[in-house]
Order: C-alpha cells, then structure tokens, then sequence
C-alpha cells in the first residue's frame, strides 16, 4: 500500500481534527517516502457547539485552520484545502455540491490513492463525505482514482449502529509514527478531550496499540479498503 514509487495521496474529511485520528500515521509514512499528500477539510466543526442563535467568530475558524496546518506540517502535509460547508447538517447541502467540490480537488492534487471516513459514522458529516467520495471518484473510463480507503475516528466510528460498525480489513504498521500522530494531534488542543473521552490522547493511543496487537506490530492503523482497481497482475 504504501511503497517507494511516487504516489499522489488525499486525505478528504468532514472536520479538522479527523484527518490525524483516522491517517496520522499513515499520512506520516506516505510522506516520509516522497509522497505528495493532500488534504480537504469540508467543514469546520465547530458550529456544531454553539448554542441556539451563536456563530463561528471568524478568530476561532482561522484558529481551527491554523492549527490545522501545524499539524499537517508535522505529518509532512503538502497541500491543505479548506471547504465551507455548514457543520452537522451536511445533509442539508445538495449530495452533488459536494461531489463537485471533491471532485475538483482530486483532479487538482492528481491523486490516486484516497483516504475518507466510514460511511457507518454516527457523525452526519462523516457519513456525507464518505459517499460524496465514492460519488465523485466512481470508476469510469479513465478514473484517475484507483484506491480507496475508509479509517476510523473515535468519538464517531465506535458510536454507530451494530450492523455498521467499521469493520478493518487492513492495517498500517505506524509504530515509527505513533509519536507524530500525537504530536500533530497535540496542536489540536481545542479538540482534544481528558480520558476517559475517546478523543483523549491516551484513547488513541490505546487505539493505536490494540489496533497493532490485532496484527501482531507495536501500533497500527485500521482501514477498510472500499476499493482496489487493478490495472494488470
């Protein structure tokens, strides 16, 4: 999955935040070997705390967005992008304005391989983008998309119903990345929560290490691989 040959990766997410906890590590060894690796941000998540009647201060989106790319430049993150769609009520939003937008930057970036969410998320968000993914990089003649994958993010991914549940059938020995994949989270300090919450630090780093058990290496991240086009054996 991840070898020596140039690859074009991206990383398309719902939130800023996600990208570290569903492909920190993986990003980190795409990088690491020369990759290009690109990531979209569709929404900000931070609508969805405010009460009835508050907004987004335009200081804490650019906050957000700093932090996002401090954490990216600690991945080796080549390019950032950041959408605007409405937090939480992406289901609000024609599914063909976010396929469009996908699909403007995976032709942009080159990418063949991609990184998305579970579409079994109980996050709606997540779930959007997941399908909007699959939409807008649907194999037809010529595709330039050739992998897809969905990984997990706590607070999210173990929250839905049994019969979705994400359900690894890969894994990436991130064991030499588990020390960045913290650090790029630590610049996430507004989205980080104490353990016991899942989106603790100590959580995913639990994650990390049961995940690497499952498979028999130090730490690990799983993965379902959603597609897989072959060209020739």
């Amino acid at each position: 999955m991840i070898d020596g040959g140039h690859t074009n990766v991206a990383v398309i997410v719902a939130h800023p935040d996600d990208e570290v906890l569903g492909f920190g590590g993986t990003m980190a060894l795409h990088a690491e070997r020369g990759h290009t690796v690109s990531v979209l941000f569709l929404a900000t998540g931070l609508a969805s705390r405010l009460r009835a009647g508050e907004t987004v201060s335009p200081e804490a989106i650019a906050e957000l967005r700093a932090d996002a790319r401090a954490a990216g430049d600690l991945l080796g993150v080549s390019h950032i992008e950041f959408a605007d769609f409405p937090d939480n009520q992406m289901d609000s939003v024609p599914l063909l304005h976010v396929v469009q937008r996908i699909a403007d930057f995976v032709a942009k970036t080159g990418a063949t391989l991609i990184y998305t969410h579970h579409m079994g998320d109980l996050n709606i968000d997540h779930g959007i983008t997941a399908r909007a993914v699959l939409t807008a990089c649907r194999p037809l003649p010529g595709a330039q998309v050739t992998k897809i994958y969905a990984g997990e993010v706590l607070s999210s991914s173990e929250y839905g119903v049994p019969e979705d549940r994400f359900r690894p059938n890969t894994y990436v020995d991130i064991s030499t990345k588990l020390d960045a994949k913290r650090d790029a989270l630590a610049k996430y300090a507004s989205e980080l929560r104490y353990w016991p919450h899942p989106r603790s630090i100590k959580a995913i780093a639990m994650l990390a290490r049961l995940r690497g058990a499952e498979v028999g290496v130090d730490a690990a991240e799983a993965l379902v691989l959603l597609r897989n086009v072959i060209a020739k054996i």
